[in-house]
């Protein structure tokens, strides 16, 4: 947990340096984009296949950290579509903030797909292991009625017929049934 802190805090601090340094060399030249693709399009037909591949790799890069991270840090945040929602939050404040406070910045919304795509490949990759890894699997209140049965009980069933099986408890599911749960270790009644 100490390393996955490390990293989230050395991470944001070089996103905070590639995103929110003005940039007034460039001010004439920034636009905000809302159109999905227009960004990536423009990268890749009229720029050259180096600048294309900075631009949107860079991007893609940007976001690889979140889905390694969160999962870690934040345990409520693990499953798939928690991280790509909770990436696309944050990715969007950071290009509203980039758009509307920093000189030469501009929001855009290819930014927020391509770092969210990148979220998604480091999730997928890293983070869903680690965040297992790192955290025990949650408890659902379904579970309760699709729980997998301990591996003492299954050794248990497969003893021979001559020992003493011990019956098993009562599962709440079973007043619906027409067996009771004493006839269920082989006695017929």
């Amino acid at each position: 947990m100490a390393a996955a802190l490390g990293a989230t805090v050395a991470f944001s601090v070089v996103l905070a340096r590639l995103t929110l340094e003005p940039s007034p060399a460039s001010e004439a030249l920034t636009y905000s984009n809302v159109h999905p693709g227009q960004s990536i399009r423009a990268y890749v037909n009229h720029g050259t296949a180096r600048e294309a591949a900075r631009q949107i790799g860079g991007n893609l890069l940007l976001g690889v950290p979140f889905g390694v991270l969160l999962p870690v840090l934040v345990p409520q945040v693990r499953g798939l579509a928690r991280v790509v929602l909770c990436t696309t939050v944050v990715m969007t404040l950071v290009e509203l903030v980039q758009g509307a406070l920093v000189t030469g910045r501009a929001f855009d919304v290819d930014d927020v797909i391509l770092n969210t795509t990148g979220a998604l490949i480091g999730y997928l990759l890293l983070g869903r292991r680690l965040g297992r890894a790192v955290h025990p699997r949650r408890t659902h209140w379904w579970h309760r009625f699709t729980r997998r049965q301990p591996e003492a009980e299954v050794a248990e069933r497969r003893r021979p017929e001559a020992e003493v099986v011990k019956p098993r408890p009562a599962r709440p599911w079973h007043r619906f049934t027409r067996r009771h749960p004493e006839s269920e270790g082989g006695a017929t009644g």
